[in-house]
């Protein structure tokens, strides 16, 4: 993967997209806004995320300018953080329909990829047309609850997805994240994974939804699939989040509407010559964004925000190897996750044992911004 900046990691309307990121520079991690065309360094007003997240006036932000879009070319990969620091990452599961479907058939299957085919015909057969159209929570879908548990067809799974409670679990701790060009995590004793290309919600302490990026939620269908419990297993891991390039906050010409109308493409190319492509539709998401963020908030309290995976229809199938065996990852594969006003984040899959440690956490980001005298300039 070449690791250069180009403007295919940008919204395609970057001239006029207002982006809040975190870029590795000198004295250290530097949250930043992209501009009419120009890079500025806005640690003076907002030493972290967090901070000018919460912001109620983007455009009362000035910060030091550091160089124009395209200098963003001379830094290397490296220098691509995810654009969250002291936020939790939330993430909501089994938020389309297709998904519930893989979900019930991994959970059938135990795990197994071999018998996954078979299984998958059949739940099809049975379920796939009945909760394509159920509004989650209504009444036609407690009457379909009801059919499933009497021939034996009901799902946890099934449960979450047109109940009336959403899947919302902690994807990974704060500052835990990768960002653009980085490898991400697959557990080396995982035989059976995928990517999940998601829509991430920013969100500040109030609720407030601020902006929007793009995620990866790595998944580990054997692990999940022989329990719901392994959940935690399954999807937190080192280097199994990453977020990014940058979050497009909402202003006049990006707003809410846009994340529901969103079409997110997806491409692996792996080092053999495989090559497999899926989108997923924010149209056909089960619940509606806001809902999910609604119940993301429940009864807890986020002082810090929190970031919001949307889950995804995108549910490979295809057989990468032996007939029936369906997709997993390699190590090489390259995984470019991307949606037009949002712009594209790739990454390079590798082992979470081999992925480079998670070291830098939230006293290591204390001791640097302390050291860097901007502590006190964080918005109150």
């Amino acid at each position: 993967m070449n690791p250069a900046f180009s403007r295919a990691m940008l919204p395609n309307d970057a001239s006029e997209a207002l982006l809040a990121g975190r870029l590795l520079l000198d004295d250290g991690p530097t949250p930043v806004l992209i501009r009419d065309g120009q890079v500025e360094d806005v640690s003076g007003h907002a030493p972290t995320m967090c901070d000018l997240l919460e912001t109620d006036d983007w455009h009362s932000v000035r910060g030091k300018l550091l160089f124009p879009l395209e200098g963003l070319n001379d830094l290397p990969a490296t220098s691509f953080l995810a654009p969250f620091d002291l936020q939790v990452i939330k993430a909501a599961g089994v938020t389309f329909a297709i998904s519930a479907i893989e979900r019930v058939i991994e959970e059938r299957a135990r795990g197994d990829y071999t018998i996954a085919a078979e299984i998958r015909e059949n739940v099809e057969a049975a379920i796939g047309g009945a909760i394509r159209s159920l509004v989650p929570g209504s009444e036609g879908a407690a009457r379909l609850k009801g059919t499933l548990i009497a021939d034996g067809l009901w799902s946890q799974y099934l449960e979450v997805a047109i109940g009336p409670d959403a899947e919302i679990f902690t994807k990974t701790a704060p500052l835990a994240s990768v960002g653009w060009g980085a490898e991400i995590g697959v557990r080396s004793d995982s035989s059976w994974n995928n990517p999940e290309p998601e829509v991430v919600l920013a969100v500040d302490s109030a609720g407030r939804v601020r902006g929007a990026t793009l995620g990866n939620d790595v998944n580990l269908r054997d692990f999940e699939g022989r329990s719901a419990l392994l959940l935690s297993k399954a999807k937190d891991n080192n280097a199994s989040c990453a977020i990014g390039p940058f979050i497009r906050l909402f202003d006049d010409k990006f707003t809410m509407d846009d994340v529901r109308g969103a079409v997110i493409e997806l491409k692996i190319e792996g080092p053999e010559g495989f090559v497999l492509s899926g989108r997923s539709l924010m149209s056909e998401i089960s619940r509606d964004p806001e809902e999910l963020v609604r119940q993301a908030l429940s009864e807890h309290h986020y002082p810090d925000g929190f970031a919001l995976f949307l889950g995804t229809l995108f549910a490979p199938t295809d057989d990468r190897d032996e007939p029936g065996r369906g997709f997993t990852h390699k190590v090489g594969d390259i995984v470019s996750i991307s949606a037009p006003r949002l712009g594209a984040l790739v990454n390079r899959v590798t082992t979470s044992k081999d992925a480079k440690p998670w070291e830098f956490g939230v006293r290591a980001l204390m001791r640097n911004l302390a050291s860097r005298g901007l502590l006190e300039k964080a918005v109150s």
